[in-house]
């Protein structure tokens, strides 16, 4: 077989058409959640906070250490430690996870079988009763 035919069957496989759809929305996952944090989630928090910008933390390492904001930071080519991104990315991934954990939750639901009884519960003392009366009546 041909390393073209090999790749073929190897890229037409079930498993890996399914792993690419599910980059593909993963990734669009991604800028949902992005979305969330840095346009509903965080500001709230800053406002909450004083009016603060998680995405303007951070610590000049090199340059002038009198910049307000991270982009003039990157403007004059200062060397930053960008904390407050972090805490977003912090924060994305908690979601994602979060989002995760109650999909594959909901999942192992539906798909995890239903255990097998092996014996049946015993007869109500009702039918025990019942059945001593049809045996009585069965022996006359």
């Amino acid at each position: 077989m041909s390393l073209i035919g090999e790749f073929k069957k190897f890229a037409m496989r079930g498993n890996v058409v399914d792993l690419a759809v599910g980059v593909i929305i993963g990734a669009s996952f991604t800028g949902i959640v992005n979305s969330l944090v840095n346009d509903v989630i965080m500001p709230p928090i800053g406002l909450a906070l004083g009016g603060v910008d998680f995405a303007n933390f951070f610590i000049v390492l090199k340059g002038d250490h009198a910049l307000d904001t991270l982009a003039a930071a990157k403007a004059a080519k200062a060397v930053t430690l960008n904390y407050g991104l972090f805490i977003n990315a912090i924060i994305n991934f908690l979601i994602v996870a979060f989002a995760l954990f109650m999909l594959l939750r909901q999942l192992n639901k539906l798909v995890a079988p239903t255990p097998a009884t092996d014996a049946a519960p015993p007869p109500s003392e009702e039918v025990l009763l019942l059945r001593d009366i049809r045996d009585s009546l069965k022996s006359r």
